[in-house]
């Protein structure tokens, strides 16, 4: 099995430009498609979808995404996150700063979405970072 995470359509889950690099809308979707954050609860496989673990998964993807072209989350400067629920934002924000420090982390806007590409996930982020040559 591998342990990369291929992109579900016709994009590339980084994009160069100069000295941005772009990361494409991120999930906690592991290699081997399962979810992260996908807490099976009883007998009857009822789930509870955790957006704070979601959250720190879809963060080291990205950062494992951004090692790929030698950067890492350090060098983030914009990030814009996709929850399907706001009532999921506390935890989303207390995942999320485990990895980013208010005074020196990147510029940040969330929205609310109706839906993401599979019914287990939460969130979705997606960012650009910023490192020379």
């Amino acid at each position: 099995m591998s342990d990369k995470v291929t992109p579900r359509g016709a994009y590339p889950h980084t994009k160069r430009v100069g000295d941005f690099i772009l990361v494409s809308g991120t999930s906690s979707r592991r290699s081997d498609n399962t979810i992260a954050g996908v807490d099976i609860i009883d007998e009857m496989g009822t789930k509870k979808l955790n957006a704070y673990t979601q959250t720190q998964e879809v963060l080291k993807n990205i950062d494992k995404n951004l090692a790929k072209v030698g950067a890492s989350l350090k060098d983030v400067v914009d990030v814009t996150s996709f929850l399907v629920n706001m009532n999921d934002f506390a935890d989303y924000n207390k995942a999320y700063a485990e990895f980013f420090d208010k005074e020196t982390g990147p510029t940040r806007t969330t929205v609310a979405v109706h839906q993401l590409p599979h019914p287990d996930l939460v969130i979705e982020i997606k960012v650009m970072a910023y490192k020379k040559q």
